[in-house]
């Protein structure tokens, strides 16, 4: 019962406001976009429809995902924040993806794609992050990176090193999307980075969502 409670909670919070002429019942829409984002290939989803008799293209299910605009809540006031820099690969470009991440519910706070790594672009990450969230008072746990260690003193945030631990939660996102952006590298075929950053915070919604 717990999981039902949230899969319908996570449905019912997905807005179809974009919808203006679609034939498929919104019902159907929002579970098709709910079993993509949870991790369904939109192959597999596209097939979710044809056993209720609905026929629906694979770009369509795409553009599904991406006009809903999901995000991840905001106005959070998490204790301890960690963060992170990874490269992720949309088709044959690399890219580095910030993330933060509350340890304590292992849920997505921000998320950022970016086509390089610098201390400016860190910088404006955190700066993102706080006018997303209450973190004045956070401790933010940070690994190697010199540019985020950099952007913490330059905002004023206490943060310290650590290489486990806690940071733990941060690493287990990025190793799922790591694994979805390999997987389904047709979310990513041709996409601009602008589409591929609208994915990461849609997918940071239903993240916090299922976990």
């Amino acid at each position: 019962m717990p999981e039902n409670a949230r899969l319908n909670g996570n449905i019912g919070q997905i807005d179809l406001a974009f919808v203006e002429r679609e034939a498929t019942p919104q019902l159907l829409m929002k579970l098709s976009i709910q079993l993509h984002l949870a991790g369904l290939s939109l192959s597999n989803t596209v097939s979710i429809l044809d056993i209720f008799s609905v026929e629906r293209a694979r770009s369509t299910v795409h553009n599904w995902v991406h006009k809903a605009d999901l995000q991840p809540e905001s106005g959070r006031c998490p204790d301890h924040i960690a963060i992170d820099e990874t490269v992720i690969q949309l088709d044959d470009e690399q890219y580095w993806l910030y993330a933060a991440v509350d340890p304590e519910i292992n849920e997505l706070l921000h998320t950022k794609l970016e086509p390089t790594t610098t201390k400016v672009l860190a910088h404006s990450f955190l700066t993102e992050l706080s006018e997303k969230h209450d973190v004045s008072d956070a401790m933010f746990l940070v690994d190697g990176s010199h540019s985020l260690q950099d952007a913490c003193q330059r905002h004023g945030f206490n943060f310290r090193y650590e290489k486990h631990g806690n940071r733990n939660a941060v690493e287990s996102v990025f190793h799922e999307i790591k694994w979805r952006t390999l997987c389904f590298s047709n979310c990513f075929s041709n996409a601009e980075s602008e589409t591929a950053d609208d994915w990461l915070r849609s997918f940071s919604f239903a993240w916090n969502q299922l976990i």
